[in-house]
């Protein structure tokens, strides 16, 4: 009966992976993180970025945007800038800091948008009334490389421009003499 036994065990050549943690051949490892399926080519990961030292560059329609931080941003007028990329090259989460300290993250695995920056934003003031925010319009977004590579810093202002389909040099030469 012992050679039996001997007998049924001498096949299995795989190794159980409750006790041997090695994989019984290169090839049958198995991935130890996310599924690749989810990750899209191109798209980076900040602190990737940062090791190499690559200079990031935010979209420059998140300026004009004229959008009220509690109110959905399916209320910006011009839609096909909501599904720009928020900054090149693309990368799938950012820290959007508030100067008072608030932070919130936006994070999407095939590159963060402006609308994923909106959206993140805007889950933050959803419920805040207009009286309680001082500046309830996003001005922009600023990268320092130096205080914090891995963090935007979100800019707001008083008051929303009127609608117009300038480039902004109007309010350049108004602003000029108090600069």
């Amino acid at each position: 009966m012992a050679a039996e036994v001997q007998e049924q065990s001498a096949p299995l050549s795989k190794v159980d992976s409750a006790i041997d943690d090695a994989p019984a051949s290169p090839g049958e490892s198995k991935p130890r993180h996310r599924r690749t399926s989810s990750t899209v080519s191109g798209v980076f990961n900040i602190n990737d970025l940062e090791k190499e030292g690559v200079e990031l560059k935010i979209a420059p329609e998140t300026q004009r945007l004229n959008w009220k931080v509690n109110s959905s941003p399916a209320t910006i007028e011009e839609k096909d800038v909501l599904h720009k990329l928020l900054c090149h090259p693309p990368i799938k989460k950012i820290d959007l800091h508030f100067p008072l300290g608030l932070e919130v993250t936006a994070r999407n695995m095939k590159g963060v948008t402006i609308k994923d920056a909106c959206d993140a934003i805007y889950k933050q003031f959803k419920k805040k009334a207009d009286d309680e925010l001082e500046n309830p319009y996003l001005a922009g977004f600023e990268w320092d490389r130096e205080e914090c590579y891995t963090k935007f810093i979100v800019h707001q202002k008083k008051t929303g421009d009127a609608p117009s389909g300038g480039s902004g040099k109007k309010k350049k030469a108004k602003g000029g003499e108090e600069a």
